[in-house]
């Protein structure tokens, strides 16, 4: 039984390695503990942070002392907010071009102790950013980005397979988060004529976006999962709801707000495939939005 497994288990299932975490068996991927990896893990993550974050922020490390004066000296709150996120992203990726090259000189046989002047700076550097990061708008809106903002210094703190054991835990939560979302949207819609023909684009949507949650890049399978979970959501923005030609306006206003729940259903399940991360709040409020939709349309949709 599920309930029996231990946390970290790892099994062959259908010949593919897999690692039990809260429910889920997760892809495993046995990585190289090398200090040449946590320098590409750090470059990847630093890069993976500011895909998420809105536009004009990934303000080089070398231009930190320029951005804390304009910073400092900027009045304008609306001005000075920008220039907070500008400030964080100089000091994320300062501590990331530390890191960078403390590894590098590991590598070549360079101890670097852990009261180190490097070390320290580095230190301030990634608290910098995470007490800066807070001006930093999302990209997509959803929550996860503080998450996100802290990655890279994890990798370096950590050992290679605490930072993974922390990721696969990450995964299965974002997984359960997904399933959740699916299941519901499911139940609403399941018995409806209107819209049981999108259950089964919704459930393809949620099991693809699963497997490319626990599916790296750098995987070969990538080329045959990621146009699966593309296509699943392509499908779900050009569903339609099915409408009599004498259908009235109460069901004709039905079948855009079921359609539009269901998108934003879709939107939030691409967020957390594409982020790896949880989102409990944003899944909270969407589920409560079902709930109330589906006590409002009860009768309509058990017809």
């Amino acid at each position: 039984m599920l309930d029996k497994v231990s946390n970290g288990t790892i099994r062959k299932i259908n010949d593919i390695d897999r690692i039990y975490y809260d429910g889920h068996w997760i892809l495993y991927y046995n990585i190289p503990n090398t200090l040449t990896y946590k320098k590409q893990l750090i470059d990847q993550l630093t890069r993976r942070v500011f895909h998420h974050t809105e536009h004009g922020i990934n303000t080089p490390g070398d231009r930190l002392d320029e951005v804390r004066t304009a910073y400092e000296k900027e009045e304008d709150s609306f001005r000075k907010r920008v220039l907070a996120a500008m400030l964080a992203g100089a000091l994320m990726n300062r501590g990331s071009d530390i890191l960078t090259h403390m590894v590098e000189l590991e590598e070549m046989g360079v101890k670097v102790k852990p009261d180190n002047e490097l070390i320290k700076e580095c230190g301030r550097c990634f608290m910098g950013a995470l007490k800066y990061g807070k001006y930093i708008r999302s990209k997509t809106g959803k929550e996860g980005l503080d998450e996100l903002w802290g990655e890279p210094f994890k990798v370096f703190s950590m050992t290679v397979e605490q930072y993974h054991a922390s990721r696969y835990i990450k995964v299965a939560q974002t997984m359960t988060e997904i399933d959740a979302i699916t299941e519901r949207l499911s139940s609403i819609f399941k018995s409806s004529k209107m819209f049981s023909h999108t259950v089964p684009i919704i459930q393809d949507l949620g099991e693809s976006a699963k497997s490319a949650t626990e599916t790296i890049r750098s995987d070969s399978r990538i080329i045959e999962i990621w146009p699966k979970f593309v296509g699943a959501s392509d499908r779900i923005n050009a569903a339609k709801v099915k409408l009599t030609d004498d259908s009235t306006r109460k069901e004709q206003a039905l079948g855009k707000r079921g359609l539009q729940l269901i998108q934003d259903g879709a939107d939030i399940i691409i967020s957390h495939s594409n982020s790896r991360m949880p989102m409990p709040n944003t899944t909270a409020y969407f589920l409560e939005r079902c709930d109330t939709f589906q006590k409002r349309y009860a009768i309509p949709l058990s017809e």
